[in-house]
């Protein structure tokens, strides 16, 4: 019989021997299946990009994981303290795991028949969070337990709570405090208050459901359990516990079009295609742009001011229909100052500056114009304003008038048609195309003589920076959106120079610029007189006044203004150039003069002033002479 006993308890022995081996292997085969906790002192969570606008004030981020880390000093108390109220209550106390926890959520979860209560330390959920997946299975529970004693045998309880409260989720794409601070409230965590503090607190439980911006229901009831618990627990008296469960959750308000959304979407594309769409958005990049934020709010309240001026004008217009765009650019530098691509329309980002191509009318002639003075033409070189065919094409000017020989300045400064067609027809279309396309005009439509009254499509800013030549003395300086690139250790990763080309003489660019002023002076831009610095530009307005333009420049800056609609529909029966675009650049003028401000054009030397008959070209003291700018070796005067 004792035998027998020896032998039973033998096996039991034996059996409890290979299932504690099978135990602990399996605890060993766990263990080999984790990360090292060390890693953890090397890690490095994706960073946020900044975009800064050119005198460095913040505009957007950019980021995978919106995470911002701090220190534990730069934690509020009243913070800590709500999420230890909620998360983990004995978390200065316990190694990591909460037994008695543990218990707790197993007897509710039998009593409930499922999976309803986790039981997690903060420490474990920092684990969680760092090196395991979210899936809910025993095996994930025991890897879970086994990291977070090894986190607290390496690091201190401030170190742990440190990592937490910079890594966890805190829902909206917001990872760790700060960054669910910014994202809900636009504050700084020194400026929460106890409700504040208490919503974030509450929403590791569940943050994709208890996010205020996906259900404030739902946040405030989180946040009224959590104040409950700090009232209970002595955080909080029951007197700032009633104060706070009351006060309603206001949140950060948020306006697209406060970020400049068109120039930042250009900024995008270039960032992309120079570093791709993994890197600037995981790096932690610094960018600086080249906008002036202050301009580009006045430059989109200028918009909308005016495009409700020419709804009232002509009532019949669906309100919202009309568009505007305006591209503002620094002669010098090529920085585009302002870009709005559109009207303030929600979730309608179609950046007309940038992508959209519509027809220039008259704002195309000073390019052809600028070809012809290249080419040894003057001011006051004359040509035949007169009816002409040409195959089966018959152009006619505006007025339906003719005013026979007049000088090239005359027919530009009265925008007449069938002067420019001669003038494009004698110079020959392919060379100006060429020309054209060398000042940067993208358009591969209507190759023939009617591109002299604007019947190709350009883009706004392309016709810009081609304007933009004529105060650069001849010189192309393609527009930039960026001035430079640092990465997350200040080092430079992209200076973005300023890219250059000749296209005319210094000659050619300042008589251009005076024919231009010509047009602001006696011409369709008469209304910008009113700037008492020296301007010059060109109106454009197409068939059916379906398109209306204003394109013209200082000293400083050049700016461009497109009004009309998506749907090609008339914008009015007399809204010109003159009347619908001219007045917005005005106002913008207006503002950038009180920045940069504006001088005199500048006239090279060997150069002269010349009264001039505006309809013989003669040299003249008569009423109608004005003054015009010369070569002095002019072939033409004989000077």
């Amino acid at each position: 019989m004792y035998k027998y006993i020896s032998w039973k308890l033998i096996s039991v022995i034996m059996t409890a021997a290979i299932i504690c081996g099978f135990i602990m292997g399996g605890l060993i085969v766990l263990k080999l299946d984790l990360p090292e906790i060390h890693q953890l002192d090397h890690m490095h969570p994706p960073s946020i990009t900044g975009i800064y606008s050119r005198d460095n004030q913040l505009m957007d981020e950019w980021y995978v994981e919106k995470r911002e880390l701090l220190s534990f000093s730069e934690f509020p108390d009243i913070l800590i303290q709500a999420v230890l109220t909620t998360e983990d209550r004995s978390f200065y106390s316990h190694n990591g795991v909460c037994i008695r926890g543990i218990i707790r959520a197993i007897i509710k979860d039998i009593m409930a028949g499922k999976y309803v209560e986790g039981a997690s330390t903060i420490t474990q959920q920092l684990a969680k969070t760092l090196f395991l997946s979210n899936e809910k299975k025993i095996i994930r529970k025991i890897k879970e337990a086994i990291l977070a004693f090894q986190l607290e045998r390496r690091y201190t309880k401030d170190e742990i709570l440190t990592r937490y409260l910079n890594q966890v989720y805190f829902g909206s794409g917001a990872y760790g405090v700060k960054s669910a601070a910014k994202i809900y409230f636009g504050k700084k965590l020194s400026d929460l208050s106890i409700s504040e503090c208490a919503l974030i607190a509450g929403l590791p439980k569940a943050p994709s459901w208890y996010s205020p911006l996906v259900n404030i229901k739902q946040a405030t009831r989180r946040r009224n359990i959590v104040l409950k618990q700090m009232a209970e627990t002595g955080i909080i008296t029951k007197e700032v516990y009633q104060k706070a469960y009351n006060s309603p959750i206001t949140l950060k308000e948020e306006s697209h079009h406060d970020k400049a959304v068109f120039f930042l979407d250009e900024i995008r594309l270039a960032l992309e295609e120079r570093f791709g769409s993994e890197y600037i958005y995981q790096k932690g990049l610094t960018v600086q742009t080249t906008l002036d934020k202050e301009l580009q709010k006045f430059t989109e309240n200028t918009i909308e001011k005016h495009l409700k001026i020419i709804e009232e004008r002509n009532s019949y217009l669906d309100t919202g229909i009309l568009q505007a765009s305006v591209v503002v650019i620094q002669n010098t530098t090529g920085d585009i100052l302002a870009m709005v691509g559109g009207r303030k329309q929600k979730d309608n980002y179609y950046n007309r500056a940038t992508q959209s191509k519509r027809q220039p009318g008259s704002a195309i002639k000073p390019l052809i114009y600028a070809y012809a003075i290249e080419k040894d033409y003057t001011q006051a070189s004359l040509v035949l304003d007169a009816p002409v065919i040409f195959g089966n094409w018959r152009p006619e000017n505006y007025s339906r008038t003719y005013s026979g020989e007049i000088t090239l300045r005359k027919a530009l400064v009265l925008s007449l048609n069938i002067p420019c067609v001669r003038l494009l027809d004698s110079l020959g279309i392919e060379k100006v195309f060429r020309f054209c396309n060398n000042m940067g005009i993208e358009t591969s439509s209507n190759y023939d003589l009617t591109f002299s009254l604007g019947s190709s499509e350009v883009k706004l800013i392309n016709l810009v920076s081609a304007y933009m030549i004529f105060p650069n003395m001849g010189i192309y300086i393609k527009p930039r959106y960026i001035r430079q690139v640092k990465d997350s250790s200040g080092r430079m990763q992209w200076g973005y120079g300023t890219e250059k080309r000749w296209i005319m003489s210094k000659f050619s660019a300042a008589i251009m610029i005076d024919m231009l002023k010509a047009v602001v002076l006696e011409g369709t831009a008469k209304k910008a007189r009113v700037l008492d610095f020296p301007v010059a530009g060109k109106t454009g307005t197409t068939n059916d006044n379906k398109d209306a333009w204003f394109i013209g420049f200082s000293s400083e800056v050049t700016a461009g203004v497109w009004v009309g609609t998506d749907s090609n529909e008339s914008i009015g029966e007399f809204e010109t150039g003159g009347k619908s675009a001219l007045p917005i650049w005005i106002d913008i003028m207006k503002a950038v003069n009180q920045k940069y401000k504006n001088k005199a054009f500048y006239i090279p030397e060997d150069m002269i002033f010349v009264k001039v008959d505006v309809n013989t070209g003669q040299k003249s003291e008569k009423k109608n002479a004005v003054p015009m700018l010369f070569r002095k070796d002019s072939f033409h005067l004989g000077l």
